[in-house]
């Protein structure tokens, strides 16, 4: 299970409306614990690419949010970016992309802005299995 609070939620949410019309990107970085995720931070990072269909991440942010990570102890535990036209479910290119099958890639769509709809995802390029990670919000 992976565990989000609301505050970190939001501002995920958040810096994915705002890059609209193009995807967002960010990464997540926490403490694993009885075989459970939660994440302690998110770094919002720059789609360099600017589409609306595919993200790449700045070199010097990842390098920065790694130096981060290890100062505070954390593990990164996975990615987000947004889907702002197609529904919360990895493309073929995000299946291919998928270099770490230990990490979670958390997927926004925005189909409905009114309604956006958050999946997350273990995903192994090598066979292309796709398996659904439970997720929730933590109240603190």
């Amino acid at each position: 299970m992976l565990y989000i609070t609301q505050e970190d939620y939001n501002i995920i949410l958040e810096h994915c409306k705002k890059s609209l019309p193009n995807e967002a990107c960010g990464l997540v970085a926490g403490i694993r614990k009885n075989g459970n995720k939660f994440i302690k931070k998110v770094y919002l990072m720059t789609n360099i690419d600017f589409n609306s269909k595919h993200f790449s991440m700045a070199p010097e942010e990842q390098f920065a949010v790694v130096k981060d990570i290890r100062a505070n102890g954390y593990l990164l535990l996975g990615n987000f970016h947004s889907h702002p036209h197609s529904p919360a479910m990895p493309s073929s290119e995000d299946i291919r992309l998928a270099y770490d099958k230990g990490m979670d890639y958390m997927i926004l769509s925005l189909i409905n802005i009114d309604k956006p709809v958050l999946n997350v995802f273990n995903i192994n390029r090598e066979n292309g299995n796709v398996l659904f990670v439970p997720w929730n919000i933590v109240i603190i």
